[in-house]
């Protein structure tokens, strides 16, 4: 597996918050849902998205918008329209006053605001709720928010998003899922290999001749014991030329890189609950469950014991160091 598919693979959306809302002008939504990264597309009509620190950004049919959370956004017909809904982190859906309007607006299966009419505004919106759930690495990469015009897109998902967010057949949360995963690779993809977007470090590191083929080591061999002087050996370079390579490529040394590797694939397997902590810890480069209980608990502040009961990890350190709006394609 080279780095980049990875990566790309981290994006598995469990049970997303997939929604379909309906807005008549003038309409205001302010989303305060805490959520790791949130996705927002139109069907029809336009929106503006604002976020502090930003310039406010039109999106129309078609555009995808992906948001890097845990900060807040508001969604508008008109960037002078103030807000008249507020989602919190339950999901609730307040006015103003404190008046919850979840059920009053709800217009079916995953469907929710205003009756439509001409001139409504017809959205798709679906979050990914904890960091793990897109990985750690590419979400703290991101900048706050992308944007990918319908022109850039050229992919039927959203299509087939709409036509099955509002069905109840057998295996719809998984269907919806994977599309929502799709959807959003599909946009992380065309964000890497864009030039000039900002790609992360680790991202243009694959190209180096020495680091590009110690990162696909590492990634599919992450069982190994490795160390710098082993990885050095096998890519055929010297131990200090490698450490400081890497390092200035990738933005971490070797061995830190690994780490971060092999505990996003076990949080990964440990959402199967036929594995044993023990055999996660085998697979991924641990020598037993309680040398990767102990590097789990010092990276993500939970013992994998809490992780698989549900108990949400830190935030990445990393997350939210960019602040910027990246608009994709023409």
């Amino acid at each position: 597996m080279d780095t980049l598919s990875g990566l790309l693979e981290s994006p598995k959306a469990r049970g997303a918050f997939l929604l379909k809302s309906v807005f008549n002008p003038p309409w205001g939504l302010r989303i305060e849902d805490r959520a790791a990264l949130s996705l927002v597309t139109l069907l029809h009509g336009s929106a503006w998205v604002l976020r502090e620190g930003s310039e406010p950004v039109r999106i129309t049919a078609g555009d995808v918008a992906v948001m890097r959370g845990p900060e807040p956004y508001t969604l508008v017909d008109d960037p002078a329209t103030p807000p008249t809904i507020t989602v919190d982190p339950e999901q609730r859906c307040t006015t103003a006053t404190g008046q919850d309007v979840a059920r009053s607006m709800s217009l079916g299966v995953r469907t929710w605001g205003e009756p439509h009419r001409a001139g409504s505004t017809v959205m798709l919106s679906g979050t990914y709720q904890a960091p793990n759930e897109v990985g750690r690495r590419l979400l703290a990469s991101l900048p706050a928010m992308l944007v990918q015009p319908a022109s850039a897109a050229r992919t039927p998902l959203i299509g087939m998003l709409a036509a099955e967010v509002d069905k109840e057949d057998i295996g719809q949360e998984v269907v919806l899922d994977r599309l929502l995963d799709l959807l959003l690779i599909n946009v992380l993809r065309t964000w890497l290999m864009e030039p000039g977007t900002g790609a992360p470090l680790w991202f243009r590191a694959q190209s180096d001749p020495a680091v590009g083929r110690a990162l696909r080591l590492l990634h599919e061999r992450p069982s190994e014991p490795w160390t710098v002087a082993s990885l050095a050996s096998a890519v055929g370079v010297s131990r200090a030329a490698l450490a400081r390579h890497f390092t200035e490529l990738v933005g971490e040394p070797p061995i830190s890189y690994l780490t971060g590797w092999r505990l996003t694939l076990a949080s990964e397997m440990l959402r199967d609950p036929s594995l044993s902590v023990a055999s996660i810890a085998a697979k991924v480069g641990y020598s037993g469950p309680f040398a990767l209980s102990a590097a789990f608990k010092r990276e993500r502040g939970v013992s994998p014991q809490e992780f698989r009961r549900g108990k949400r990890p830190r935030e990445s350190p990393a997350a939210g160091s960019d602040g910027r709006t990246v608009v994709l394609g023409p």
